[in-house]
């Protein structure tokens, strides 16, 4: 009878055993059971409601994910400054640095020869290495997306933009967002003026109100800066807003359309996890639509039901393979074929040849 209560007795110890042992491996294989800590070298704030939001946002859900210790500096000058700030992290035990402003690229790409055991990510940069990724996200397609509701939420056909600098990564977004408005509204202009700065409240709210002083017929506004300004004007006059990189319908509910915005955790949260596995490999990445980077901010009650229905087909469109923004032919502002028909624009052309305005583009000069 003993022998009935034994082997029961025996099978039980050996299970428990057994779940024992798969949870001290999983304790000693889980690379999250300890905190790393990572630093983010930022241009701007973490409470400016634009780019630098989106990166802190985006941050602090891979660090709840990851168990990260995130250290955030902001408003970091890219200078040699940044290198000296980058270093002290270093020292003070930061395993993984992220730098979101093109501009930084030199200084985080000195510090990372520097230092080969630190893992670097550097936001719009081009220059990989093998302990540093470089890493955007296609933005434009978001761009041209936003473009179709504004086409068709103008009244005038005149639409202004905001951009900070004549760069491809800008270039990019005002061809892209004018393909889109031309899309719907094929004899509308986007009429672009240039702030020269990235968050300058002050040369950002000069570059609206010039551009407005000049074309009093704009009567839906987007933008390429990370100041609110523009927002801000657009709104004191009626003006319908697109934003950028934050959903701010909440700011301006009485004008605000929908706006390109970053999702940065699910570019954050796969990537620090490859090193913290020990898989990280250098390379530039440039993620679109299907990974979730990119998105589109909800549309307000103030979108034409008609603007929702085409931006899902052509979303739809965008994620399936079949269409992509830069797909000929396109004509320049200038009357001159850019892409024939049955071609399209290679990755290289869109990050670093784009110098040229499709048509329908009007630079507001000075």
């Amino acid at each position: 009878m003993k022998l009935v209560y034994v082997i029961p007795a025996l099978i039980l110890a050996v299970i428990i055993a057994g779940l024992l042992t798969i949870n001290v491996k999983k304790k000693n294989t889980d690379v999250t059971r300890e905190k790393t800590k990572v630093a983010m070298i930022m241009n701007g704030s973490i409470s400016d409601y634009s780019w630098g939001q989106s990166h802190y946002e985006g941050m602090r859900k891979t660090a709840k994910e990851l168990n990260l210790d995130v250290f955030f500096r902001e408003r970091i000058p890219a200078n040699k400054t940044s290198e000296e700030v980058m270093e002290g992290l270093i020292a003070a035990g930061v395993k993984i640095i992220v730098a979101n402003s093109f501009q930084l690229g030199p200084y985080i790409q000195e510090v990372a020869v520097r230092h080969p055991d630190i893992k670097f990510f550097h936001a719009s940069g081009l220059n990989y290495a093998k302990n540093m990724s470089t890493y955007f996200g296609r933005i434009y397609q978001m761009r041209y997306l936003s473009g179709i509701v504004a086409g068709m939420q103008t009244k005038t056909g005149k639409i202004g933009y905001v951009a900070a600098f004549d760069i491809p990564e800008v270039v990019r977004g005002i061809n892209a967002f004018t393909l889109g408005v031309r899309k719907v509204n094929p004899d509308a202009n986007v009429i672009v003026h240039w702030t020269k700065s990235w968050n300058d409240d002050d040369a950002c709210g000069e570059a609206t109100r010039a551009l407005l002083a000049q074309n009093d017929s704009i009567d839906v506004l987007t933008l390429h800066v990370d100041s609110h300004e523009p927002m801000r004007i657009a709104d004191s006059l009626g003006l319908w807003i697109v934003g950028y990189n934050l959903d701010n319908s909440g700011l301006y509910p009485e004008h605000f359309l929908t706006a390109p915005v970053w999702r940065w955790e699910k570019f954050y949260t796969p990537h620090i996890l490859e090193v913290l596995k020990k898989k990280f490999v250098g390379k530039n990445y440039w993620s679109g639509v299907n990974s979730g980077v990119v998105d589109l901010a909800p549309f307000t009650k103030h979108v034409d039901p008609k603007a929702i229905e085409m931006v899902a087909s052509e979303r739809k469109k965008i994620q399936n393979g079949s269409f992509d923004v830069f797909y000929g032919p396109i004509e320049d502002n200038a009357g001159t074929i850019r892409i024939n028909e049955g071609e399209s624009m290679s990755d290289s052309d869109m990050l670093n040849n784009f110098n040229w305005f499709v048509k329908g583009v009007k630079i507001d000069e000075e």
